[in-house]
């Protein structure tokens, strides 16, 4: 059975010490809600990884960084390798993001080197693939996305293609406040999962979990949950306040 994921990336938002509270915060409120059926991940900035490990029960909650470097180690000044992440206690790293891909020049060359050197480093990966405005507005978003597939991920082996969740984030979606209907979140996870048999067959695309990443929130949560191939959501600004957070993972429970 794939799991039901309920992501949480903060993005640059939280000094340490904000994170730590909201961290504490979220972890009380999924013990004492006693999530057992979601896997629950935050994910925050580098600095906050350490810290934030020592906090969260690993029996609720999982961190996650939100990027690696493409090499091991060495003379690359700024860059956080997955070994370092790894180091942390961390067991998720979010990669392919949008706001990466268009504002830090991620294309598909470097992300296939991000996510063998997370593997290598046991961390699962949460791979996002989306279409802009103008793809979706050409009828381009099934070309998009199954480009990003399989140029990202589609040299794994079936074993380690294993330890990859699949966020679609709609980019024009993204801190918008426009989402996707729920019928055309399903009509891309459907595909999306399509995709995944037709390269690594239909028991693995059965076990991959696909969340919806576009301005996911607890009002439209419940009902994008209720389609059959939305697994979970990859949340942005919703994952800042520990209540509003709390609502979508309850959303994902009761589906």
């Amino acid at each position: 059975m794939r799991k039901k994921i309920v992501a949480g990336n903060w993005k640059m938002n939280k000094t340490l010490q904000e994170g730590i509270e909201l961290a504490k915060e979220v972890n009380n409120k999924v013990k004492e809600a006693d999530i057992k059926n979601v896997t629950v991940v935050i994910g925050t900035p580098f600095i906050h990884l350490a810290e934030i490990n020592k906090i969260v029960d690993p029996n609720f909650i999982a961190v996650s960084a939100q990027n690696c470097a493409t090499e091991a180690s060495g003379a690359y000044t700024g860059e956080v390798s997955a070994a370092m992440v790894a180091s942390t206690g961390s067991k998720y790293v979010i990669l392919g993001h949008s706001e990466r891909r268009s504002y830090y020049g991620e294309n598909d060359a470097i992300l296939v080197k991000k996510v063998e050197r997370a593997l290598e480093n046991q961390l699962e990966v949460i791979f996002c693939v989306g279409e802009v405005l103008a793809e979706r507005e050409a009828n381009k978003h099934f070309e998009v996305v199954k480009s990003q597939l399989v140029n990202g991920l589609f040299s794994l082996p079936a074993e380690q293609f294993a330890h990859i969740v699949i966020a679609y984030e709609p980019v024009w979606a993204i801190g918008t406040g426009k989402t996707a209907t729920s019928t055309q979140a399903e009509e891309m996870h459907n595909f999306i999962r399509k995709t995944v048999a037709e390269k690594y067959g239909q028991a693995v695309a059965d076990n991959t979990s696909i969340l919806y990443g576009g301005s996911c929130n607890a009002k439209n949560a419940d009902e994008l949950f209720s389609q059959p191939n939305v697994d979970g959501g990859l949340i942005g600004g919703a994952s800042l306040k520990a209540d509003d957070f709390m609502a979508i993972i309850n959303a994902r429970q009761n589906h």
